[in-house]
């Protein structure tokens, strides 16, 4: 009976421990990045987007997907630990295209899996190259 009640209690103990584990979570400092008007002349243009691990566990992006070959994203590879940021570097190179406005956007595909709203984050940049 001893014996019963102890495995009970240490079942019930893990899996509260276990639902405690919320695992990684990611904060933006922003989703959307505005250029602005900027030249022809000068047709790259580049924004970081900066996000904290705010879960309890290792956060890792696995993918960062563009919308079309003009925008280059960079990103954090390793894992982020709890706390910490990382990046993602975007670059929008505007060379060959005709001058007007833009709106990109680059797919995230983290392992923040308890959230399906933040498994796949969309960050999107826009702005105006003029000739």
């Amino acid at each position: 009976m001893k014996k019963l009640l102890l495995t009970l209690v240490i079942m019930l103990l893990g899996a509260g421990y276990a639902m405690a584990q919320s695992g990684p979570d990611i904060k933006f400092d922003k989703l959307t990045h505005d250029f602005g008007t900027f030249s022809a002349k000068s047709p790259k243009v580049v924004t970081v987007f900066t996000f904290t691990n705010t879960g309890d566990a290792p956060l890792v992006i696995h993918q960062a997907i563009a919308s079309c070959g003009c925008t280059v994203p960079e990103f954090t590879e390793e894992p982020v630990l709890p706390g910490k940021t990382g990046i993602v570097k975007v670059t929008y190179d505007g060379t060959g295209k005709y001058p007007g406005e833009f709106k990109k956007s680059i797919t995230l595909r983290t392992n923040c899996v308890k959230d399906p709203k933040k498994e796949m984050i969309r960050l999107v940049i826009k702005g105006v190259m003029e000739e």
